[in-house]
């Protein structure tokens, strides 16, 4: 075990955990952020997406070793009120059926936007291709990811 001082949503966090442990099960075990969904765990779904210095990232696959010093963002740290432009786009469009792969969604529509504020459908297409939906959903998310572009 080791005691770690991380960065999440502009807070510092002092964690005792194994230098391996994921960030998503100090996430939702440790600090009860639980909007980081466990999806697959192997990295493959998106449900545990958060960003990482403003970089989408899996946090099922990203030992807490990894981060002192990174900036972490949560879904909950996106924005305080829920007014991010991909937040509120996502309501107008109303993309989720379930809602168990949102958060992931929004936080890889969200650092694509950074990024590249004025995407292709082209481009929403593949920047989201990541993130598995169970509803199938995607013709509404590239909807919203386009709107968000449009809003920003």
């Amino acid at each position: 075990m080791a005691s770690l001082t991380i960065t999440i949503n502009g807070e510092s966090w002092t964690i005792t955990a194994a230098p391996e442990t994921p960030l998503l099960w100090v996430l939702r075990d440790e600090l009860g952020m639980v909007g980081t969904k466990f999806g697959c765990g192997i990295g493959q779904c998106g449900s545990c997406t958060v960003h990482l210095d403003g970089n989408a990232v899996r946090s099922c696959q990203l030992p807490v070793s990894a981060l002192e010093g990174k900036k972490i963002t949560t879904i909950e740290g996106l924005s305080e009120a829920g007014d991010h432009p991909v937040q509120v786009a996502w309501k107008e469009v109303d993309v989720p059926q379930c809602g168990y792969c949102q958060a992931g969604q929004i936080m890889t529509a969200s650092a694509f936007l950074a990024q590249n504020p004025s995407p292709t459908s082209e481009e929403i297409r593949n920047a989201m291709h990541g993130n598995i939906c169970r509803c199938a959903s995607y013709n509404r998310i590239e909807k919203a990811v386009a709107q968000a572009a449009k809003n920003s």
